[in-house]
C-alpha cells in the first residue's frame, strides 16, 4: 500500500509538472517566440528535474519502506515458528501423558480385575461365616434358655426391664437437678406473696352448725307442732322439703334437709309460727311462702353485698342471686360465702404483687365456688358446674376457666387459674378454717396409710398433723436416693386422683442406712 501511494505521488508531480509548462507557453504565446522557447525549454527542465528528483525519493522511500516490510516480515515468521515449536513440545507431551495414562489405566483395570475377584470370594466367605454364625448363635440360645430356665422373650423383658429401671433413674436425676433449680429460684418469691397475702387477710374460725335448731318456750309448744295426729308437722315438712326431728331434747326442735336454702326457710318458719301461737295447716303454708320471700331477699342482698365488699361489678342478677345462696352452704364446716370472699381477697393481693388485672383476680375468686350453690341439684363437679353457671351468664373465658381449673377438672392454662388454686388453698387449709366428723377423719387417715403402703420397698407408713403430711418409711436396699424421689411423686399423684380433702398434704418418703454393731 506504501509503495503504490509514492508511485501516484511521483506520478502526479510530474504530471503537475508538464501542466505547468503548458500553462506558461499558452501565456506567453504572444511574446517573442524565441524567449519563449527559452523559458518554455528552462521551464520543462526545471519540471523534469524536480519530477526525476521526486521520482529518486518516492524510488529510496519505496525501498526502504520495503525493506522495513521485509524486516518485519522476517520476525513474525521467526516468532511464528518458535510458537509452532512450543506448541509441538507441548503436544508432544500430552501425548506422551496420554500413553503414560493409559498404561496406567490398563494396569489399574487389572488391579480392579483382580480386587473384584477377590471381595468376590470374601462375600463368599462372609456367607458362609454368617451361616456358621447362625447356626451357633442359635445353639448357643438353645443352650442358654436351657441353663437359665428363660425363652429369649423372657431374656428380652428383663432386659427391658433393666434398661426402664435405669432410665427412670437417670430421668429421676434429671428430673430432681432440675426441679431444685427452678425451686431455689421460685421458692423464696412464692413464700413472700403467699406470706404477704395471708398476713394481709385474717379470716375467722368456724363456728357453724351442722343442723339448725330451733328453742322452743315450753315443752307443751312439741304437741302444737305436731298437731292432731300428726297433721301439722306433716304439713311442715311438705311445704319446707325438710324433715323435723322431735325427741326427748328438751325444749328444742331439730330441723334436718339436705338443702340448706329448704332448712333456712323452715327455721324462720317455725320460728314466726312459734312466736305467733296459731299453728295449723293453712297457716303453715301461709308462713313458709312468707318465709321464702324474705329468705330470697336474703339470699340475693347477701349476694349483692359480696359483689360490693369485694369491689367486682357489672355482675348478672342470676349470677348474684347464686351466690347468695352460699350464706346457707358449708363445706367442712367453712361458709361457702365467707370462703369465696377470702379466696377473692387472697386473690387480689397476690395479683397487685404479680403485676396482674386485681379486679380480674378477684372476679375469679368470688365465683370460684360458684358451683356449690346448687350442686345437690345438678349431677357433676361443683367446679364443672360453677363454670357452666359462669359461661351462661356471659362471663369472660378467662373467668370461666379459672372456676373450671381450680380442682383440676381442666389443666389450669392460666396465671389466673393458678391463682385461684393458690387462694382456694389458702383459705382452706389454714388452722381453724374448716374441721370434719370424726369418721370421716379416721377414714381419711386409713386411706392415706394404704396408699403409702401399696408401693414397693415401703416398709412403714404414718399419716400425722391430722392428715395433713404423711411419712414413709422405704427399704434401702429396694429404693435408692433417686428412685425415693419418684416414689415420692407417685404417692401424690395417687393421694390426688383417689382421695378428696381439704388444702393440700405432704409426702414425705425417709430413706436411710443404719450400721450397728456392738464391742464386747
Amino acid at each position: 500500500m506504501k509503495i503504490e501511494l509514492i508511485i501516484l505521488i511521483a506520478v502526479g508531480a510530474l504530471a503537475a509538472g508538464v501542466a505547468i509548462g503548458s500553462i506558461v507557453w499558452r501565456r506567453f504565446a504572444g511574446a517573442s517566440l524565441a524567449n519563449a522557447e527559452s523559458e518554455a525549454k528552462l521551464l520543462l527542465e526545471g519540471a523534469r528535474q524536480k519530477a526525476e528528483l521526486m521520482v529518486k525519493e518516492a524510488d529510496i522511500t519505496v525501498k526502504d519502506v520495503v525493506l522495513e516490510a521485509k524486516a518485519e516480515w522476517e520476525k513474525e515468521c521467526r516468532e511464528l515458528r518458535k510458537e509452532i515449536t512450543v506448541q509441538e513440545k507441548r503436544l508432544q507431551q500430552k501425548e506422551e501423558n496420554l500413553d503414560r495414562k493409559g498404561a496406567q489405566q490398563d494396569q489399574r483395570d487389572e488391579e480392579f480385575a483382580k480386587k473384584e475377584k477377590q471381595v468376590a470370594q470374601f462375600e463368599e466367605q462372609v456367607r458362609s461365616r454368617e451361616k456358621e454364625i447362625a447356626s451357633l448363635v442359635a445353639e448357643q440360645s438353645k443352650k442358654l434358655e436351657e441353663i437359665a430356665g428363660l425363652s429369649a422373650e423372657e431374656a428380652k423383658q428383663r432386659l427391658i426391664e433393666a434398661m426402664e429401671s435405669e432410665a427412670r433413674h437417670d430421668a429421676a436425676k434429671k428430673i430432681k437437678l432440675i426441679e431444685d433449680e427452678a425451686r431455689e429460684s421460685a421458692d423464696k418469691k412464692s413464700k413472700e406473696i403467699l406470706a404477704l397475702a395471708i398476713q394481709r387477710y385474717a379470716g375467722e374460725y368456724v363456728a357453724e352448725k351442722t343442723v339448725s335448731v330451733v328453742p322452743l318456750p315450753t315443752e307443751e309448744m312439741k304437741g302444737r307442732i305436731i298437731g292432731r295426729e300428726g297433721r301439722n308437722i306433716r304439713a311442715i315438712e311438705a311445704a319446707t322439703g325438710i324433715d323435723l326431728i322431735i325427741d326427748d331434747t328438751p325444749e328444742a326442735v331439730i330441723i334436718s334437709g339436705f338443702n340448706p336454702v329448704r332448712r333456712e326457710v323452715a327455721r324462720l318458719s317455725l320460728e314466726r309460727l312459734i312466736a305467733d301461737g296459731r299453728i295449723h295447716p293453712a297457716r303453715i303454708e301461709e308462713v313458709v311462702q312468707k318465709a321464702t320471700i324474705d329468705v330470697d331477699n336474703t339470699i340475693r342482698e347477701a349476694g349483692e353485698q359480696a359483689t360490693f365488699d369485694v369491689g367486682v361489678h357489672g355482675i348478672h342478677p342470676e349470677i348474684i342471686k347464686t351466690l347468695g345462696r352460699l350464706k346457707f352452704r358449708t363445706s367442712y364446716g367453712q361458709n361457702v360465702l365467707q370462703h369465696s370472699l377470702e379466696v377473692a381477697f387472697l386473690c387480689g393481693i397476690m395479683a397487685s404483687e404479680l403485676g396482674l388485672n386485681v379486679k380480674q383476680a378477684k372476679r375469679a375468686g368470688l365465683l370460684h365456688d360458684l358451683g356449690k350453690a346448687v350442686d345437690h341439684e345438678i349431677e357433676g363437679s361443683h367446679a364443672v358446674i360453677g363454670a357452666d353457671i359462669a359461661r351462661k351468664y356471659g362471663e369472660t373465658p378467662q373467668i370461666v376457666h379459672a372456676i373450671a381449673a381450680h380442682h383440676e377438672d381442666e389443666k389450669p392454662e392460666s396465671i389466673l387459674a393458678i391463682l385461684v388454686q393458690a387462694g382456694d388453698a389458702l383459705s382452706g387449709a389454714r388452722p381453724g378454717a374448716r374441721r370434719e366428723m370424726l369418721e370421716t377423719y379416721v377414714k381419711r387417715l386409713e386411706e392415706l396409710e394404704r396408699i403409702g403402703t401399696s408401693f414397693t420397698g415401703v416398709t412403714s407408713c404414718y399419716a400425722i398433723q391430722a392428715g395433713r403430711e404423711i411419712r414413709i418409711m422405704v427399704s434401702s436396699e429396694q429404693i435408692s436416693d433417686e428412685q425415693s424421689f419418684l416414689l415420692a411423686k407417685d404417692v401424690a399423684r395417687k393421694i390426688e386422683n383417689e382421695m378428696t380433702y381439704p388444702g393440700q398434704i405432704k409426702v414425705n418418703v425417709i430413706r436411710e442406712t443404719r450400721a450397728t454393731e456392738f464391742a464386747k
